[in-house]
């Protein structure tokens, strides 16, 4: 580690000590769930414990979280509940969003509830992360650990009980309520080659209002820094080092080491946020309140651009590189490397908050009335880089003495808001059967908004800044709609031992219609022993506005793909449609046993089909690598129509395509989950053993549009992008003072199909298919596409962290997540046909050398350490 990192350590050492002489008073150790936790997620019966539930419900206490090292809920849920897999690289913005999915299905198909409202969803739409397109789900990592109690997460479909979004599960954020003492938490760390050091301090307190009310508040910041992804540049280097052969020679300065710390991996960043949880009970009606403040600042490094990406020369309109005499004086250069590499700055605000009342009245009716209204803007901008146009423009009318070009610019934003008022009426009635009949019924109103902002001038004139032109006036618009539902909930247990629980559920969309659903679950209880369960359902999920507007153009060093809004003029040009609701069905069926006290087994399985599931399309190229497509005119009309100016050089050596969403496929997903924990006592201590797993596969059924508009990549993005089994055994042993927490997650294979930057054809024309490559005929007119296998083996993570108690009041740990520090898999170098000069050599295009496959459920930065101090009161 760095001798920062160490020195950090040995304050952090020091800290513990000093805090010791001042500890006076024990507070009392957390302890792991056993099942019999009252659960309030998944059903409206009031006082149901996790071991009776008719649905699987899986809980993460506050201990189980606390011993995650990261400060970060999406790798708390990824690191113990196996059928969660959290995005571990995003792309442009995407790494400022980074989501997560329950059961191989879209982040979309989660819902998120915080104290059983549901949160907000996320301003920043994800367009070209593979299997996490089109997500924009709840950012979790917006919920500070300190600030939860635990965490339920109900493993079925339940859209008839909570609405839109609930097709995959749904994950719940109970709130700490606490009304005295508190926490306070310092951890610091950093991956194994000593990149994205991070360095966070949270704190938690608890305060009494008057004699009957509490305030809870937790206070978070964190920062996190660089990592980066890949040596040097294939554009410019060979894997040795020394220069292409048609690179000039002036640019000897970017051969060796000059540019193997440039490719981005994830960004540097800065979160700061609070949250409180309150209530006060007045004596039969309690008000209540929760909410949150966050500002999240990032930088994320964009791809290299050579010097020639912006200089005029003559007969290098262009720009681009060409072995003709070369002057460095008249191109753009960057803190002393020729070329540049433009940073994206993102500056996020959030804000939410609830407020409700809920109480009894006249004869048992319980209400719980509440709103909640939830925030987030989104302000982005390319620094760091320079205007193409602008530089050439000064040149042609000054020359090189007068040549300038801008080197940032506001791109613009995104604003989200959403409004949702709910009603809960509930009653119990004793009706002659084994319990009282428990009968729930409400409404809700909710209110989305959508807005993406316009850039500045520099920004939206002709290409904008380098790679990340500005939203133009076209693409900038002012986004609502609005939706009613009533449901009604009936829950019995006509003998004893059998519970039956009925839901219905009717929503109106003002932008597309009215829907229907219901939900039938059932549990019987054959012994104390033994239980079985099961659910039937039918689900829909409504299209976010993000997914029917969001229009940019999504811009790399070589490439630029539009994303056309489905059913606007110019998408409609090439068949793209307005979007539709997703339509859902549910099974699952169950067996809860428990053989031996202590001992709870439980094993579900679970059918889920999707009619009409969203998706993003593949790229509809109009140039391929410099190459004019079949019907490349229908898609340059779309890009005029939508009034996209694009880069000359594009047209003659790069890539240029138009994308959009589509009710593209149906889907059909199964798995098994499976959970099992025992506490053993021992004379020395205590060890809590669990064993969880998640066995899932998804299959589509009906690929509607077709290749090449969702082609076979994207297939596999669906398929066998999220790994068959994951496996997660962890062991908590506890001696006096002394604690260890081992974690062991075994993860199954992942692929994907990728595309080589290059195809190398015979001298009949046909494809001269490398080492490992095979043809699929998915292209324009049916035309053969090569493809190769990108794989990521199976393997198995350990996670480690000892824990030392100086006294009753602090504690010192330090751990290790992916203790060995395994990476994905580094794409293969293609054998048997010459790669032409400064193209890719790897089988996906990647343009960076040794850069690991980003697909892989586990990250590509390796093992993570760190060091954290924890303080009681």
């Amino acid at each position: 580690m760095k001798r920062l990192s160490a020195l950090r350590l040995s304050l952090i050492l020091a800290s513990s000590w000093s805090a010791a002489a001042i500890a006076q008073e024990a507070a009392q150790e957390p302890q792991a769930d056993d099942g019999g936790a009252i659960i309030v997620t998944g059903t409206r019966a009031v006082g149901m414990q996790a071991a009776e539930s008719a649905a699987p419900i899986q809980l993460l206490s506050e201990e189980a979280i606390s011993h995650v090292g990261q400060p970060n809920l999406n790798q708390v849920l990824t690191q113990i509940v196996p059928s969660f897999t959290a995005q571990t690289q995003g792309t442009d913005l995407s790494s400022f969003s980074l989501s997560a999915r329950l059961r191989g299905l879209s982040p979309n198909h989660t819902l998120v509830l915080v104290n059983g409202k549901r949160r907000h969803g996320n301003g920043i739409l994800q367009v070209i992360s593979g299997p996490f397109q089109g997500s924009a789900a709840p950012s979790i990592d917006l919920i500070p650990p300190d600030s939860v109690a635990r965490v339920e997460v109900l493993q079925e479909g339940a859209a008839a009980v909570y609405g839109t979004d609930a097709i995959a599960g749904v994950i719940n954020f109970i709130l700490k309520d606490q009304d005295e003492g508190g926490t306070f938490k310092i951890t610091g760390g950093q991956h194994y080659d000593s990149e994205g050091e991070l360095f966070s301090v949270s704190g938690n307190m608890g305060f009494k209002l008057g004699e009957d009310g509490f305030f809870n508040l937790t206070l978070f910041h964190r920062r996190q820094d660089y990592t980066t992804v890949g040596t040097g540049q294939v554009q410019i280097t060979q894997p040795d080092g020394t220069l292409q052969p048609n690179t000039p020679a002036q640019w000897s300065n970017l051969a060796g080491d000059a540019l193997s710390g440039i490719n981005g991996g994830q960004p540097r960043t800065k979160l700061t946020l609070g949250f409180y949880n309150m209530g006060y009970d007045f004596g039969g009606v309690e008000l209540y309140s929760f909410g949150d403040y966050a500002r999240r600042e990032g930088w994320a490094n964009q791809g290299y651009r050579h010097p020639k990406r912006i200089c005029y020369e003559t007969g290098n309109l262009g720009g681009g590189i060409t072995p003709t005499p070369y002057d460095p004086s008249i191109c753009y250069s960057d803190t002393g490397v020729w070329g540049m590499v433009p940073l994206q700055h993102v500056v996020e605000d959030e804000y939410s908050f609830t407020i409700g009342a809920r109480g009894e009245f006249g004869g048992g009716w319980n209400y719980d009335i509440s709103g909640t209204y939830g925030a987030q803007k989104d302000s982005i901008y390319t620094e760091r880089s320079a205007h193409r146009e602008l530089w050439q423009e000064s040149y042609a009318a000054g020359g090189p003495a007068t040549a300038i070009t801008p080197s940032s610019a506001y791109d613009g934003g995104f604003k989200l808001a959403q409004t949702t008022l709910t009603t809960d009426i509930r009653k119990e009635f004793e009706v002659g059967m084994a319990s009282p009949l428990t009968l729930a019924f409400g409404g809700e109103y909710r209110k989305d908004e959508y807005e993406i902002l316009e850039g500045d001038p520099v920004s939206t004139y002709k290409t904008g800044v380098q790679s990340f032109p500005g939203y133009k006036a076209t693409d900038a618009g002012d986004f609502q709609r609005s939706s009613k539902a009533v449901y009604a909930n009936l829950i019995t247990e006509p003998v004893d031992g059998w519970s039956v629980d009925l839901a219905g559920r009717y929503e109106d969309y003002t932008d597309f219609g009215d829907t229907a659903i219901w939900k039938v679950t059932t549990r019987y209880d054959l012994s104390d022993a033994i239980a079985v369960r099961g659910t039937v359902s039918t689900g829909f999920r409504a299209p976010t506005l993000a997914e029917q507007k969001y229009s940019t153009i999504n811009v790399g060093p070589t490439s630029a793909v539009a994303q056309l809004p489905a059913g606007t003029p110019a998408a409609a040009l090439l068949g793209f449609e307005n979007l539709k609701p997703e339509k859902s069905k549910n099974f699952s069926a169950g067996i809860v046993l428990r053989p031996v006290p202590k001992l709870a087994i439980t094993v579900d399985g679970y059918l889920i089909k999707i009619k009409d599931r969203i998706t993003g399309t593949a790229a509809r190229n109009a140039v391929l690598n410099g190459v004019i497509q079949p019907g490349a005119a229908d898609i340059l009309n779309a890009l005029s129509a939508a009034g996209i100016v694009l880069d000359s050089a594009l047209l003659t050596s790069g890539t240029i395509g138009v994308s959009s969403f589509t009710n593209g496929i149906d889907t059909r997903t199964w798995g098994i989950d499976f959970s099992a924990s025992y506490p053993v006592t021992l004379d020395f201590g205590t060890l809590n053993l669990s064993l969880t797993a998640n066995y899932n596969k998804t299959k589509i059924t009906d690929n509607k549009v077709g290749y090449p508009i969702f082609n076979a990549a994207s297939e596999s993005n669906i398929e066998r992008s999220n790994p068959d089994y994951k496996i997660v055994a962890n062991a908590l042993f506890k001696s006096g003072k002394f604690t260890l927490n081992l974690r062991e997650t075994f993860y199954g294979k992942t692929s994907v199909l990728v595309r080589p930057a290059f195809t190398s054809r015979d001298g009949n024309g046909a494809i001269i298919i490398p080492d490992g490559g095979f043809l699929i005929a998915d292209g324009a007119g049916g035309a053969d596409q090569l493809y190769f296998n990108g794989v990521v083996k199976a393997t198995a993570i350990t996670d480690l962290e000892l824990g030392y108690d100086f006294t009753d009041f602090v504690k010192f740990s330090v751990g290790a997540n992916n203790l060995f520090s395994k990476r994905p898999e580094v794409p293969k170098t293609i054998d048997g046909v010459t790669v032409p000069v400064g193209v890719s050599p790897y089988q996906n295009g990647t343009g960076a050398y040794n850069s690991y496959y980003g697909h892989g459920p586990y990250g590509t930065s390796g093992g993570y350490y760190y060091a954290r101090l924890d303080f009681k009161f």
